[in-house]
């Protein structure tokens, strides 16, 4: 089976597309040439690298013919962000492949409501990211519906792993705050620190897809979120994180418009951003219809990627 990869080198890429090519899949992936990934495996070297620059050949409209030349039976687009986007590679795609995998995100939901929020929850999404994510599932699960595209779409949390810097317990990615906590100095957070994140493993993450490669007939014209089981509060996160250095979390509280002063402005959008949303997501129906449970906690997911944090000279 040749399966297509788009933008295969990133979080999700490094460890989907080795476990591909294990399963005997003729990989390709497409990528701007940027990066590598995060880790070394030895089955990078039976995968086919094509450097392509998406945002540029979705404006000339060539983007969905470059994917087709290569004649999949799989496509995983791990990298589109805009409804013209998707619908390019959709309409050149159908009738072509078996299967089209998308990544969106768990912000198609905007804020949490009832929680878990299942994937059939109402969409209410604000930020262009979420906003544009949500228009793309809402444009796949149409086609899907009408025309029998053959498509899953996969919405992950706020992936984490070795290699890059995980969302903190202020919902930002300040370094600092797990500096503070390593050394057990106080950490002020906004409002009573209630609010939360779900983090996932980005190994739990290419399990999702794969797991919707292996039951395609039930997988097909479905969303499922993959995120880890349960969501952290601000506070139960620093806790955890201020635990695995062996320190008590010192923990003092503001509230938003007073926090928000005490930080760059940047970290504050991006504080304001992830509680804002307050993710808590289920995972019953990946359990139920896929089979798949997440191997990692969402404070596990963190803890790896701090290690590595650590380990290579990021947090001192």
């Amino acid at each position: 089976m040749r399966t297509v990869v788009i933008g295969g080198t990133g979080h999700i890429g490094t460890y989907l597309v080795p476990e591909l090519v294990r399963l005997g899949h003729e990989v390709v992936v497409l990528s701007r040439g940027e990066r590598s990934p995060y880790q070394s495996n030895g089955a990078w070297s039976r995968v086919r690298m094509v450097q392509v620059d998406r945002a540029a050949e979705d404006a000339e409209g060539t983007f969905g013919a470059r994917v087709v030349e290569l004649q999949p039976d799989v496509v995983i687009d791990l990298i589109c962000f805009t409804e013209d986007s998707a619908r390019q590679l959709a309409e050149a795609v159908h009738g072509k492949i078996q299967h089209l995998l998308h990544c969106g995100t768990i912000w198609v939901h905007g804020p949490s409501a009832t929680v878990p929020t299942r994937e059939d929850a109402p969409r209410r999404p604000f930020g262009e990211y979420g906003i544009n994510k949500a228009a793309i599932e809402s444009y796949l699960l149409d086609r899907a519906r009408r025309d029998g595209l053959p498509v899953t779409l996969i919405h992950p949390g706020h992936i984490s792993g070795p290699g890059w810097t995980p969302i903190n317990p202020a919902a930002n990615l300040d370094l600092g705050v797990f500096e503070k906590l390593a050394r057990g100095d106080e950490l002020t957070l906004p409002n009573l620190g209630l609010e939360t994140i779900q983090h996932v493993h980005a190994a739990d993450v290419a399990g999702m897809f794969l797991a919707a490669l292996r039951n395609r007939s039930v997988a097909i014209g479905e969303s499922f979120h993959a995120v880890a089981e349960g969501a952290m509060t601000l506070r139960g996160y620093a806790e955890g994180v201020a635990g695995s250095f062996g320190q008590e979390a010192r923990l003092a509280f503001l509230p938003w418009e007073e926090w928000r002063r005490t930080v760059p402005a940047g970290d504050a959008a991006a504080t304001y951003d992830h509680i804002a949303h307050s993710p808590h997501c289920s995972m019953e129906k990946a359990a139920r219809l896929l089979g798949f449970r997440p191997r990692y906690s969402a404070l596990e997911a963190t803890l790896e990627a701090i290690g590595w944090l650590v380990d290579n000279g990021k947090i001192t």
